[in-house]
């Protein structure tokens, strides 16, 4: 039951966050969504040996954290989460791939150990800028802003409605969950069997709301289209903040800016 009702607070906490009035998060859904879409295929193009290249794409989430006011520890705990996951994906590269690819002093790097350091920071990286993007902009307004930008509504609205009874679910299962605490002794019938039945019976309650949702939603017009309050319009900041952030990321997806500036910084020192 703790851990339904903390999976809650950890999703509502990143819309709660959105709703924060900092440059940021008055910036348009679409200037967003673009730039995390630039980040993202920048940051994926990278060779599995492009290390020290990646190293400069921290800058983007850093600023954007601490101009949109975001927790740093919240949403590092919540990357933690993700890793283990993508740890597994690249565990064995450091078997299969042992040619040493550089070195620290009398120890020897091999490639498999650089591709999978690789994979971990691509991953921080991208799960890193989502939250971030999420934390700023709010789901309802990023499905609004692909709604604009064109993206089909048999996409955006399920996407939606998915996001916003997800919380619908957990408080259901919740509550589910602890009145079979209170009924139980010493956690005795916490079985197989009895999570078995209790699965069932979840998906029987949902089906039953769904049901009752899709009426409520009929009886009061819906008709597939996302409506907001706020409606946003480009402004010249927006502009200004896809090509200049775009631009940058390009910039340092052909230049490596770590290799420079060490080649920069060896020549200043005696």
């Amino acid at each position: 039951m703790a851990k339904l009702e903390s999976a809650f607070f950890d999703l509502s906490l990143l819309e709660t966050l959105s709703h924060q009035e900092t440059g940021v998060h008055r910036l348009d859904p679409r200037a967003k969504l673009l730039t995390t879409a630039v980040f993202l295929a920048t940051v994926m193009s990278f060779g599995r040996y492009d290390l020290s290249a990646i190293m400069p794409f921290f800058l983007y989430p850093m600023v954007m954290m601490s101009a949109g006011n975001l927790p740093m520890g919240y949403l590092l705990k919540r990357i933690g989460v993700v890793l283990p996951f993508v740890g597994l994906i690249g565990i064995f590269n450091p078997l299969f791939d042992q040619t040493v690819m550089m070195t620290l002093g009398p120890l020897g790097i091999s490639g498999g150990w650089i591709s999978f350091l690789s994979i971990l920071l691509r991953c921080v990286l991208t799960v890193w800028v989502a939250m971030i993007l999420v934390a700023t902009t709010g789901f309802h307004a990023m499905c609004s802003g692909l709604e604009r930008m064109g993206v089909p509504n048999v996409f955006v609205v399920p996407l939606l409605l998915v996001h916003r009874y997800l919380f619908v679910l957990i408080d259901e299962a919740s509550r589910m969950t602890r009145a079979r605490s209170l009924r139980s002794f010493s956690r005795r019938g916490f079985g197989l069997t009895a999570w078995s039945s209790l699965s069932g019976h979840l998906l029987l309650r949902t089906m039953d709301r769904a049901h009752r949702i899709h009426l409520a939603m009929l009886s009061r017009g819906f008709s597939g289209e996302i409506r907001v309050a706020r409606r946003y319009a480009i402004r010249l900041s927006d502009v200004a903040f896809v090509l200049v952030w775009s631009s940058l990321f390009i910039a340092m997806r052909f230049y490596n800016v770590s290799t420079l500036a060490g080649n920069a910084l060896m020549k200043v020192l005696p």
